[in-house]
């Protein structure tokens, strides 16, 4: 399988530890490609008509994104436990995180862009803080609701490649919630999330 990746993107990221975790990152074929809105990547559009990584090529199969649907197909190949539970609550407590996990990373972006990357005079200071309002409420929220004692599951995954991301754009920190970065920490020591650094810049 072909992983269609960007070193510096927090949802491919998240695509590769996952595969990591389960034991089959040596059956990935990791291919570096740079995408933005504004960058267009004509071999990643042949694959994914929104242009964005990851894309995981399948052989004598379709292609599959985003990283939600990747890591899903991921869980089905493998012969341990699964990191998608499959019924109970605990299903919809590590969807429901992965869920908190890829927003917060989306509106990260949704920041960078009113702060760095868009045109200064084009930038809008009142969307800016309403995205650091939502970073804020979701530290607060995950630091409040976070079972650490539970099995790793995708929404951990989905958590730690995101918050990674964020210290490394250096985007408004979670570190005063002393519980969730006790958590981060001890999660960015496992194999999976050292095998897999963050590097480069974005390219628009």
């Amino acid at each position: 399988m072909i992983l269609y990746y960007q070193t510096h993107s927090p949802f491919a990221r998240k695509a590769l530890v996952f595969a990591h975790e389960v034991g089959l990152a040596d059956r990935l074929e990791i291919i570096h490609h740079e995408t933005s809105p504004t960058l267009r990547n004509a071999r990643v559009y042949a694959e994914n008509p929104l242009g964005k990584v990851p894309v995981l090529l399948r052989p004598d199969a379709s292609p599959l994104f985003d990283s939600d649907v990747i890591c899903a197909y991921l869980d089905t190949l493998h012969d341990g436990r699964k990191l998608l539970p499959q019924d109970g609550e605990a299903r919809w407590q590590a969807l429901r995180l992965q869920a908190v996990a890829q927003g917060l990373a989306q509106t990260g972006i949704g920041l960078r862009w009113e702060t760095e990357r868009r045109p200064e005079q084009l930038r809008y200071a009142t969307l800016a803080q309403g995205y650091r309002d939502k970073i804020e409420a979701s530290y607060d929220w995950i630091d409040s609701t976070l079972d650490d004692e539970a099995p790793h599951h995708v929404g951990h995954i989905a958590l730690a490649t995101t918050l990674s991301w964020i210290a490394f754009r250096q985007l408004p920190s979670f570190r005063a919630r002393v519980r969730l970065t006790r958590w981060f920490e001890a999660f960015e020591k496992r194999a999976s999330m050292q095998a897999t650094p963050l590097s480069g810049d974005t390219h628009d």
